[in-house]
């Protein structure tokens, strides 16, 4: 290939990694920094500067950068992201029922115009009126639209002239349903390129804040980003369409373990500071969701790999129940800023009401909670209500305690919804801060955590007892939950990989009873067939236990801690573009996909066509994406039965894919 470095960047929720990797030497060098969301420059400079100073390299030897993330993931999976506005072109308010596009809308707002296509490509008349006499005042509330009509994958015409009509009277970014997927089903795909547009903004300040920094170091490598199915795509592409790197961490975490562990065949399970990602490694590759990945309970129309992610992580919520005879604790799905982190960020601000909060005779509803925004720009905290911008407005930089925040009960709804947008941060206590107790962690202020926990300590169960005898004993039983709840992700994962999807592991008296080894006349025990890959920082500190839990083999590698970073710089680049041709009449052949229309009388020469075309647009599509040394495979499928005596063609489909490895700078 050549002898450059190749630098990966992995941008967290809680850490930013960075590695250079040399094809022939592996890793040579890797650093970490703290994910910077109000500006994501400061985390990624902090992790490159590092990674730079130890390797000792000049950075013209760098030839590559690729970034993955887990942003756009952990977005959807919180509930959060822009405010976007939804064209639906043929479509009506019934469609909004199918496939949970209604619930995945919530408040934003949805405009349904007249307009469409048939399965062939032909048109309905689209009128634009009613988009024109709305669009003025919705641009004012939205940060960004998504457009969808009827069957555009057969015929995108209408969808550019809307995206073009949005363009030029809001000059906002438009996301239409024919650029993010060829598959029909027109819900699932107007759903899809809703939250595409949703995460424009972010991922765009992401590859924003990369560039600029890249810019400001001299560095001026090819910049590419791990696509959801793990393979590479430019970062202008990746603007674009953000939707596709959904799962962009996880994917960048397979194919690291791949490469870090060299086992054809394991569980791969990583562990960050929002989500646990689990998946199915199969003869040395992931197995891709034909369906489409599900994302924070939406299945979308994203090629991904096969990956399960749950809200689980090292900074998740921890939620005592202590109504029962015996406390119970539930981690997550949201992730908080741990106690010892806004500490460690804040010092005394955190600290000084932690100890005034002990010091009170009573343990106060909201003690040990904080708010504080997150920083993103102003422009992004339009369209609040008065009682959001209010509350909003009295959330500074500096944590503030919610016992002093919230002054009616009405306030805890207002601000869950700041959360939900991504304007507000909440702290509490996490298993990190459980870990910082027990000396397992040390990165950060393990005092903080030591009070945060002596105030959750002061609860008393459904008998009047202590939920915990000591800060020690509370923070083993908060760590115990996360390892048991781990056990049941994971299982969940597999069960589904084993076609056992209705078989929830969390509720089950005889998987409960095999993980917890309970004694009895019938035992019951349960183990995986395959080592256990445990991926993320904390993977050392939580992996053996929940290994054990599942009686298999515990396999950390030694860089499991930047794993994506290294399956950012080890993927390739693939793109697939696919072409139709279907029959709307005897001897007329209708040409769709990557371009314009055309008909045919002639069968073969319309197969041959679309061939052609296929094959000729995913090579354009790989260089575009930077892609050189390409090799392009066709996957033709004819769908035309016998109908009374000859043959029907219903549809024949031509999926070509172009694999080649990025360029490398002054290659």
């Amino acid at each position: 290939m050549t002898s450059h470095f190749l630098l990966g960047i992995d941008t967290g929720g809680t850490y930013t990694d960075a590695v250079l990797f040399h094809e022939t030497d592996g890793v040579i060098a890797k650093a970490k920094s703290l994910t910077t969301r109000h500006d994501l420059a400061v985390g990624i400079a902090g992790a490159v500067d590092a990674v730079i100073a130890t390797a000792k390299i000049p950075v013209s030897a760098i030839g590559l950068v690729s970034l993955s993330t887990t942003l756009a993931t952990n977005a959807l999976v919180e509930g959060q992201g822009g405010r976007a506005g939804l064209v639906m072109i043929g479509f009506g308010p019934e469609d909004l029922k199918r496939d949970g596009l209604a619930e995945a809308l919530g408040s934003d707002p949805v405009l349904f115009l007249p307009g469409g296509h048939n399965v062939h490509g032909n048109e309905n008349p689209l009128d634009l009126a009613a988009l024109q006499e709305a669009l003025p005042e919705l641009a004012k509330s939205v940060s960004s639209f998504a457009v969808a009509g009827y069957f555009a994958v057969r015929n995108p015409a209408h969808e550019i002239r809307v995206r073009d009509c949005i363009r030029e009277i809001s000059h906002l970014p438009v996301t239409c349903s024919h650029e993010l997927s060829s598959k029909l089903g027109g819900p699932r795909r107007a759903l899809t390129t809703l939250l595409n547009a949703r995460l424009v903004s972010m991922i765009d300040r992401l590859v924003g804040a990369c560039e600029g920094f890249l810019a400001t170091r001299g560095i001026s490598a090819p910049m590419m980003v791990v696509r959801g199915d793990g393979a590479l795509i430019s970062a202008d592409e990746a603007k674009l369409r953000p939707i596709e790197t959904i799962l962009s961490g996880p994917a960048a975490s397979l194919v690291g373990a791949r490469y870090l562990t060299g086992l054809d065949n394991a569980v791969v399970s990583d562990i960050g500071g929002t989500t646990t990602d689990v998946a199915v490694m199969e003869d040395g590759r992931p197995r891709l969701d034909a369906d489409g990945a599900v994302v924070g309970g939406y299945r979308t129309m994203v090629e991904a790999v096969a990956m399960r992610t749950y809200g689980l992580g090292g900074d998740s919520e921890v939620k005592i129940n202590d109504r029962g005879l015996v406390a119970a604790f539930e981690l997550g799905p949201r992730r908080l800023l741990p106690l010892s982190l806004a500490a460690h960020m804040h010092g005394d601000a955190v600290l000084n009401v932690l100890e005034q909060q002990l010091r009170a005779t009573h343990l106060a509803r909201n003690a040990g909670r904080f708010a504080l925004r997150t920083g993103v720009p102003d422009h992004l905290a339009s369209g609040l209500s008065g009682p959001e911008q209010a509350l909003f407005d009295r959330i500074g930089a500096v944590p503030i305690a919610l016992d002093k925040l919230l002054t009616m009960t009405s306030q805890k709804a207002t601000l869950d919804r700041l959360v939900a947008r991504g304007l507000v941060h909440l702290g509490g206590l996490t298993p990190s801060d459980a870990m910082h107790v027990l000396g397992r962690q040390n990165q950060w202020n393990a005092e903080a955590a030591r009070r945060g926990l002596a105030l959750a300590m002061r609860l008393k169960d459904g008998s009047g007892r202590l939920i915990a005898e000591s800060v020690e004993e509370l923070a083993q039983k908060i760590v115990d939950r996360l390892t048991r709840q781990s056990a049941d992700v994971i299982l969940a994962a597999c069960l589904a990989e084993d076609g056992v999807a209705d078989l929830d592991p969390a509720k089950s008296i005889s998987i409960d009873r095999a993980l917890r080894r309970a004694p009895g006349i019938a035992r019951f025990a349960i183990s995986l067939d395959r080592p256990l890959v445990g991926l993320g920082a904390s993977a050392p500190v939580y992996y053996p236990a929940i290994a054990e839990m599942l009686a298999t083999e515990n396999a950390i590698p030694g860089d499991s801690d930047v794993a994506n970073a290294v399956g950012a710089v080890v993927g390739q680049v693939r793109t697939s573009v696919t072409v139709f041709v279907t029959m709307p009449e005897d001897g007329i052949y209708v040409l769709n996909g990557a371009g314009e229309s055309l008909r045919f009388t002639d069968e073969d020469r319309s197969f041959a066509d679309a061939r052609s075309r296929a094959v000729e647009a995913a090579m354009a599509q790989a260089r575009l994406n930077g892609a050189v040394d390409l090799v392009v495979a066709v996957d033709e499928q004819v769908d035309a039965p016998e109908v009374e005596g000859s043959r029907k063609l219903i549809e024949a489909r031509f999926v070509a894919t172009a694999t080649g490895r990025p360029r490398i700078a002054a290659d």
